[in-house]
């Protein structure tokens, strides 16, 4: 799944245009290495993301194309 539908559909990020331009303005890294949005997710991933003055860090633990609201916090684990 590409990164930016992955990072809407997880709900980290609000919407796909936010997480496109995020992933533009290189704000997201996969495994330690700036992501474009184009780039595919798999779980085992570590994606962090930059929002302002915080950093979010998750693992993917599931890629899934749709999911209802309550189940999109089980598609990642928070990493400290």
């Amino acid at each position: 799944m590409r990164l930016d539908k992955y990072l809407k559909v997880s709900r980290l990020i609000k919407r796909r245009t936010v997480a496109n331009d995020a992933c533009d303005a290189g704000r997201v890294m996969i495994n330690g290495k700036v992501a474009k949005a184009s780039v595919d997710v798999k779980v085992g991933d570590i994606i962090e993301i930059e929002f302002g003055n915080r950093f979010v860090k998750v693992k993917v633990t599931d890629v899934k194309e749709t999911v209802r609201k309550e189940e999109a916090a089980e598609m990642f684990e928070y990493v400290q």
